[in-house]
């Protein structure tokens, strides 16, 4: 899925809209590499950082952004709905 990036991204940090600071979230649940973000499911992944402090639902936009090298913004303007009817089935979406 790097295939998003004109160069493969060799850093957490290097992902579009990630720095040092996600690189330290993500070491938290043995997120170590690019390869290890790209292998697990992004859905799995904001369920396995809902617990931490500061984890929203921006979080999944951001997550499924550094994916596919897309703002968080834009995946939130054009997939939210999608984003929160996943989240719901997996017993995860927000509390209006």
């Amino acid at each position: 899925m790097t295939s998003a990036y004109p160069v493969t991204p060799t850093r957490l940090k290097e992902l579009n809209g990630f720095g040092p600071k996600s690189e330290e979230i993500f070491a938290k649940i043995d997120i170590f590499s690019v390869d290890d973000f790209m292998a697990i499911d992004p859905y799995v992944l904001y369920g396995q950082l809902l617990p931490m402090k500061g984890i929203g639902l921006n979080s999944i936009y951001a997550i499924i952004g550094a994916r596919e090298n897309l703002s968080w913004l834009e995946v939130a303007n054009t997939r939210k709905t999608e984003i929160l009817m996943r989240l719901d089935d997996m017993g995860i979406a927000p509390k209006k």
